[in-house]
């Protein structure tokens, strides 16, 4: 599990899975920032997996401090599926 920062909106979503560096992850949560007081484009702060570790990430089983983190564009990260199903 790590920290994607993505510079700018690939138009991805909660659920979300994304190609990047070689890899599919999962997005579990999406904070964005930058929409009225930020920098110019948007940020979005994804907190990405694979779905092995999405029980660890509900159930809180990590560190958010101690993640790994990458910055990448938004032309980098390939999107497999936007967002993820609706769940009730």
């Amino acid at each position: 599990m790590k920290q994607v920062i993505i510079y700018g909106d690939p138009g991805i979503r909660k659920g979300a899975i994304i190609d990047y560096d070689g890899e599919e992850l999962v997005c579990f949560g999406i904070n964005r920032n930058g929409e009225w007081h930020g920098p110019e484009e948007v940020q979005l702060w994804c907190t990405v997996g694979t779905e092995d570790e999405y029980d660890d990430y509900e159930r809180r089983n990590y560190v958010p401090h101690f993640l790994d983190v990458d910055r990448v564009d938004a032309a980098a990260v390939d999107v497999v599926r936007p967002k993820g199903d609706l769940a009730l």
